[in-house]
């Protein structure tokens, strides 16, 4: 704190009555990688368990006929 005639200088510490160590920062890193990891874990799952199942090949003919 400087006193400079009437007027009082405070440092942004002073002022806020704190620290910022950016702690904040990281933790919005580590939790958006984790919802994105969440969500494509979760996708894919359903993507995979939703698969159509594997029948006979569809040759030309059937695909020609609509079947």
């Amino acid at each position: 704190m400087q006193r400079i005639g009437d007027e009082i200088h405070l440092d942004d510490d002073e002022a806020r009555g704190g620290a910022t160590p950016h702690i904040v920062r990281y933790v919005l890193i580590v939790s958006l990688v984790l919802v994105v990891l969440a969500m494509s874990t979760i996708w894919i799952a359903r993507a995979i368990s939703e698969q159509p199942s594997r029948g006979q090949p569809v040759t030309a003919e059937q695909h020609a006929l609509g079947g």
